[in-house]
């Protein structure tokens, strides 16, 4: 992914509502369901605002980014998906890569065209954010699939009246969802006991310690984004920062993000530095801004500087749970996880 299509695909999914490490800490894996079983009987989900009427148990499916489609695996749903999108910005978790194997992969390493996504002739879709529904990047609408017969899902974080207020938790909600519509709840339902048991887990281990202050942000070139609020705040908290920014701050009365200075980002003095990179030359080119800009900034002088995956932040990923577990023992070197 060159920089300019990385800084388009985060800054429009920032705008329009929003790996490898996947729940693997708290025992995740494949399912042994082998797909969904046939079912005739209707279903109707409310998402985003939106009442989904679903005839029958969807055969024809697209992961629309491969954290979606990495949760449709762990699902069993792997004879159910005709396509993958996004497929080359982010590799699917070695223990599951081979289920996709046989996937057509839509696009590149951006949403796929209104085009080739129709031509695999999905029956549902499964987004993280409504940016895959952008009529003017030339990508199918919602309204578009709704004519061509295919259900749209978002998830529910990534919802743009939710952005605000995502949190992890969001992800069960839409697990539910899945494990209604595709009939696989029981599969669905051990995949959130074992994220509740996670985050359970990261909370005990944490408990009492004095929060460290820690600033969320993002870099791309010389740029600096702030982060504070939505589903990145939740992250942050449940891991056991104290949040440098936050929902109450006036700069993210309207928005999470925030484009910063960064004489404003040094006078707060973080103690830590989280960052979301796309790939390693990018985590290594942040590094490197952030060390030349801010030489006495604790977190810099310390070497606490945290780089998560920017997809496990994208809302409705099985990353949102694990993450949490990898901040937090970057935190917290010393305590002790289950």
């Amino acid at each position: 992914m060159t920089p300019r299509t990385r800084t388009t695909r985060v800054l429009a999914a920032v705008t329009v509502g929003m790996g490898a490490l996947a729940l693997s800490a708290c025992g995740s894996g494949v399912t042994t369901a082998t797909g969904p079983a046939s079912s005739e009987q209707a279903i109707t989900i409310e998402n985003c605002g939106r009442t989904i009427e679903i005839p029958a148990t969807p055969t024809a499916v697209v992961g629309m980014h491969p954290s979606q489609t990495e949760l449709l695996l762990r699902l069993g749903l792997a004879d159910s998906l005709v396509g993958q999108a996004q497929a080359t910005a982010q590799e699917l978790p070695a223990d599951i890569a081979e289920l996709a194997d046989d996937v057509p992969v839509v696009g590149g390493d951006t949403p796929p065209s209104r085009e080739e996504l129709l031509a695999v002739e999905p029956d549902f879709v499964y987004s993280p954010t409504t940016y895959e529904f952008t009529a003017e990047q030339g990508f199918a609408s919602i309204e578009q699939l709704d004519e061509a017969g295919v259900a749209a899902y978002t998830a529910t974080g990534g919802c743009f009246d939710r952005r605000m207020e995502g949190t992890v938790t969001d992800l069960f909600t839409d697990l539910e969802n899945l494990g209604a519509i595709f009939q696989v709840s029981d599969e669905a339902d051990a995949l959130i006991e074992s994220a509740e048991a996670e985050l359970d887990s990261v909370a005990a281990a944490i408990e009492g310690r004095d929060r460290p202050r820690v600033a969320q942000v993002f870099v791309e070139g010389t740029t600096l984004t702030a982060i504070g609020a939505g589903i990145e705040f939740d992250i942050l908290q449940r891991a056991g920062a104290d949040n440098v920014f936050s929902p109450e701050d006036p700069m993210f009365a309207d928005f999470f993000a925030a484009e910063i200075t960064p004489e404003s980002l040094a006078a707060e003095a973080p103690d830590v530095l989280v960052f979301a990179v796309s790939d390693p030359a990018h985590e290594a080119a942040v590094r490197d801004h952030l060390a030349k800009t801010f030489p006495e900034m604790p977190a810099v002088r310390d070497d606490r500087l945290i780089a998560v995956s920017s997809t496990d932040m994208f809302p409705g990923t099985l990353g949102n749970v694990s993450v949490v577990r990898q901040i937090a023992e970057a935190l917290y070197p010393d305590a002790v996880f289950d």
